[in-house]
C-alpha cells in the first residue's frame, strides 16, 4: 500500500517526468518541491516506489522514470481529486471558430481534429458513426516528442495507429467506467498492442453528424490532466452548443 508521502513524491516525479522526458533525480526534487522530509528520505522512498514497481531507473542514470503502473495511479487520482468537479474548464477560443463551420458538411470535424491535435501535441481522432468516417490529425505535433527519435519507438506508434484505426469502433463498447472522458494506457486494452502508448477519448455529439468519439493518441508520457480538461471541455462545449 502506498503511503501519502509516497503518493507525493510519486505524482511531482510523474509531472516533471511528462514535463521534461528526462529520468528524475531525488535531487531534483528535493530542489524543486517543499517536501518536510530530508534528501535521504526521499531517496529511501524513491527506492520503494521502485520494488513496488512505480519506478525504474535506466542503467545509465541516476534519476527515475515511470512506468505504467505509476501513470495510471496519477490518472486515477487526478480523476478522483475531480470526480465532483466539472472539471472541463480548458479555454479553447479557437472552438468558437470552429462551430461556425459545422453546417460545411464534414469540415466541422475536420477542423475540430487539428484543434484537438494542436493543443494535446499528440495525435487526435474524430469519428463519426453515421458516416462511418475517421478523421486524424497531428502527425507533426506528436512527432516532436523526443521519444520519436528512436526508430523502434516510431516504428511501434505506426503499427499502433494502424491497430487502433481498425478497432476503433470498439470504443464505442467500452462501458467499463462511469467517466465521461476515460484513459486507457499501454496493453490495458486489445486495441492497444504496446506498452508504450496511452489514449484518452470520450463520446460526444456532433451536430446534425450524430454521435462521434473524440480521441488522444500518443506517448505513455503525455500530459494526461490537460488532455482530460480538453476532450471534456469540447464535449461539454458541443453539448451547450446543441441545445
Amino acid at each position: 500500500m502506498i503511503t501519502n508521502r509516497q503518493e507525493n513524491i510519486l505524482n511531482n516525479l510523474v509531472e516533471e517526468y511528462i514535463k521534461t522526458a528526462k529520468p528524475i533525480s531525488s535531487e531534483l526534487l528535493e530542489k524543486k518541491y517543499s517536501f518536510n522530509f530530508c534528501p535521504a528520505t526521499i531517496r529511501s522512498e524513491m527506492k520503494a516506489l521502485t520494488d513496488m514497481g512505480y519506478l525504474i531507473q535506466p542503467h545509465t542514470s541516476a534519476g527515475r522514470i515511470p512506468t505504467n503502473k505509476a501513470y495510471r495511479f496519477f490518472v486515477d487520482k487526478f480523476m478522483e481529486l475531480n470526480s465532483d468537479k466539472d472539471i472541463g474548464s480548458f479555454d479553447i477560443k479557437e472552438l468558437e471558430a470552429i462551430k461556425r463551420l459545422y453546417q460545411k458538411h464534414l469540415k466541422f470535424a475536420e477542423n475540430l481534429t487539428k484543434t484537438i491535435a494542436a493543443f494535446s501535441s499528440n495525435l487526435a481522432f474524430v469519428y463519426l458513426y453515421n458516416e462511418d468516417f475517421l478523421y486524424k490529425e497531428g502527425w507533426k505535433e506528436v512527432f516532436k516528442n523526443p521519444e520519436f527519435e528512436e526508430r523502434e519507438f516510431l516504428e511501434s506508434f505506426i503499427e499502433t495507429v494502424e491497430d487502433f484505426e481498425k478497432n476503433i469502433k470498439r470504443l464505442k463498447e467500452e462501458k467499463d467506467n462511469c467517466s465521461r472522458v476515460k484513459i486507457y494506457i499501454g496493453r490495458e486494452k486489445s486495441f492497444l498492442n504496446s506498452p508504450e502508448f496511452s489514449i484518452v477519448f470520450s463520446e460526444g455529439a456532433f451536430f446534425d453528424k450524430g454521435q462521434g468519439i473524440m480521441a488522444i493518441l500518443g506517448p505513455n508520457r503525455m500530459a494526461y490532466d490537460k488532455n482530460i480538461y480538453l476532450i471534456d471541455s469540447i464535449i461539454k462545449e458541443l453539448e451547450n452548443y446543441d441545445r
